[in-house]
């Protein structure tokens, strides 16, 4: 019995199926083969028109979802989900949802950002004057 252990104990300890498990989150866009890029701040662009926000940034097309951000190699290639880490800084500080839909020449809207009547932006979560 001890002999058929010995050898079975090293098969199972050297079976990388067995010892390798892990899930892949991947999503699948559809953007055309060459997007229309638009810089939105130095390094940041976005697809411009694009129902999502996808960026290009540090090499990678980017896109960020509820439960993530997502990266590409291409346009056309699929997603695979990033840890936050490893995502550009200046892209992670991005106001959700400012981007959707965005036009050349179209100023960053969201609702971590609005106007008052003299023209001045201010961000929701630091101005909280009273109103008259």
């Amino acid at each position: 019995m001890k002999r058929f252990l010995l050898p079975l104990a090293c098969v199972l300890a050297l079976w990388p199926s067995a010892a390798q498990a892990g899930i892949s989150l991947h999503i699948d866009i559809g953007l055309p083969v060459a997007p229309p890029l638009v810089e939105v701040q130095p390094g940041i662009q976005v697809v411009e028109g694009f129902p999502e926000e996808v960026f290009f940034s540090a090499g990678w097309y980017w896109c960020r979802r509820p439960d993530g951000w997502y990266r590409a190699a291409s346009p056309r290639a699929r997603f695979d989900w990033v840890d936050r880490r490893f995502v550009p800084g200046g892209l992670a500080r991005l106001p959700v949802g400012g981007y959707r839909n965005w036009h050349r020449g179209q100023p960053m809207r969201g609702p971590e950002r609005r106007m008052d009547r003299s023209g001045i932006r201010h961000d929701e979560h630091r101005d909280r004057r009273p109103q008259p």
